[in-house]
């Protein structure tokens, strides 16, 4: 393989496990250290909300971001054409079915759901108030089902790179 092909994979495999960390990383980071120390800093659920509710649009953002590197390394992977670094059929449809999840998150839950937030904290009666909270719960909880789920497919993702690494290295050089 010439240096320069050998570099580009280098570079594209990098960006790859980095997209990935930032994607399964940041995930971790909200669920085990943002939302607890919202919650046990503030107190309240409506400054605590709308706090993680941005946490997660930025998230969201990042994720975006981390989908395209992902997309754009895998076209080239399957472009270079290496054996080494070749995409299998598994790489593929974990890869699609985390594009799906978050695009459905973000695209369609989350902004129906920040809506409902917003109007549960903006009600003034109590049973208006609750009835909106009560909404807002019931969406809720699909979209962080879908959040854990989406981590656990990166998790997989993950796991499937790390395998196929330690099978590339004598290929490679």
């Amino acid at each position: 393989m010439s240096r320069p092909a050998h570099w580009g994979l280098v570079c594209g495999l990098s960006l790859e496990l980095l997209a990935l960390g930032v994607w399964v990383g940041g995930l971790i980071v909200l669920i085990g250290a943002v939302i607890p120390a919202v919650f046990n800093t503030l107190g309240g659920q409506d400054s605590g909300g709308f706090l993680l509710t941005r946490a997660f649009e930025g998230y969201n953002r990042l994720v975006v971001v981390a989908m395209a590197v992902l997309a754009a390394v895998a076209v080239y992977r399957s472009w270079h054409g290496h054996p080494a670094v070749s995409v299998s059929r598994g790489e593929m449809m974990l890869l699609a079915l985390m594009g799906l999840l978050a695009g459905t998150i973000i695209l369609v839950l989350h902004p129906q759901a920040a809506a409902l937030q917003a109007e549960a904290f903006a009600a003034k009666d109590e049973q208006a108030r609750k009835a909106a909270f009560e909404a807002f719960f019931r969406l809720h909880m699909p979209v962080r089902s879908l959040y854990m789920v989406n981590l656990g497919l990166g998790i997989a993702l993950l796991v499937m790179k790390a395998k196929k690494s330690l099978g590339r290295e004598d290929l490679l050089s």
